[in-house]
């Protein structure tokens, strides 16, 4: 192969393992912007992942498994936002149960059925995939995958440009204020969750009937976790995020495809160079850029 190849084949790589990345960024994004440190991105992607192989093997449809691990996503979002606002436990405990829960869950059920495979299509936009070395890393893809082109504008424009967003960004930077203007702060949060979870669901569902096709345990192996770097890394602006997400999905590409180039690698440390992307950056840019005034800060009141 060329190297005009090599690249196009490692680009197509990065773009598929940046997708699901790129679907929960956008709900994380959101939820942090509202104040809210979503720790339990990583049990929304693997409970919609599960939830999507199950549904899609019972359906004999990927679409509908698709819509399943959305739905799946939403779920776990309004368990997480209720019990950490409205039974006001620690937003990480709850996060972190989550996410243990799952891991155990979908463990345990996975060793107890046989899910038969199914994968949504490949789409491909004629004339734009021949486009050299970008074509078909960008447009030739699994049909879900162009969802991010309408999500991220539509997240972007929500929380930058919509009422809605205006009062999220207030309940993310001070919850005291915009409580006495009569926003109603731990909804807003909770609708962030909700969010959230949809779009991990997405992210999860995708990475399962997507990009792999099957349910494996552990199969997210801490992309939510990732996905909360990213946002750091992008210092809570959308675009930054959604260049973390490709910058750590590329670094996963090239740990599968460097081996297959015949460059002789440590294995250990390409399969720990994404994580140690995501400390790094997490290192770099959480003392370097402002956050969210409130983030991770809590808010009590009685009637909210």
């Amino acid at each position: 192969m060329s190297v005009l190849d090599d690249t196009t084949t490692i680009l197509s790589s990065g773009v598929r393992l940046t997708v699901p990345l790129a679907f929960a960024a956008c709900g994380e994004y959101l939820a942090e912007r509202a104040g809210t440190m979503n720790i339990s991105v990583e049990a929304m992607m693997l409970g919609a992942a599960f939830t999507s192989v199950a549904t899609a093997s019972a359906s004999g449809s990927a679409t509908i498994g698709l819509a399943s691990g959305i739905v799946a996503g939403l779920i776990l979002g309004f368990v997480h936002g209720n019990l950490s606002h409205r039974a006001q436990i620690n937003t990480f405990a709850v996060g972190l149960v989550l996410n243990a829960l799952l891991l155990g869950l979908t463990s345990y059920l996975i060793t107890t059925q046989q899910f038969v495979s199914h994968q949504v299509s490949v789409l491909s936009i004629p004339l734009l995939e021949d486009i050299p070395l970008i074509g078909r890393p960008l447009f030739s893809q699994r049909w879900p995958a162009f969802l991010l082109f309408a999500l991220v504008p539509l997240t972007w424009w929500l929380v930058e440009r919509s009422r809605w967003g205006l009062e999220l960004r207030a309940v993310g930077e001070n919850p005291q204020a915009a409580d006495v203007t009569g926003i109603k702060v731990n909804v807003r949060r909770r609708q962030a969750l909700l969010w959230c979870g949809a779009l991990s669901g997405l992210g999860g569902a995708y990475l399962a009937i997507g990009e792999v096709g099957s349910f494996n345990q552990d199969m997210t192996s801490g992309r939510g976790f990732i996905v909360i770097a990213a946002v750091i890394f992008g210092a809570w602006r959308l675009g930054r995020t959604m260049l973390g997400c490709l910058l750590f999905g590329l670094s996963d590409a090239m740990r599968l495809a460097l081996p297959a180039l015949g460059f002789s690698l440590n294995p250990e440390m390409l399969v720990a160079a994404p994580y140690l992307l995501a400390l790094l950056a997490m290192v770099l840019f959480t003392t370097q850029h402002r956050q969210p005034g409130a983030l991770c800060r809590p808010f009590y009141r009685g009637s909210t």
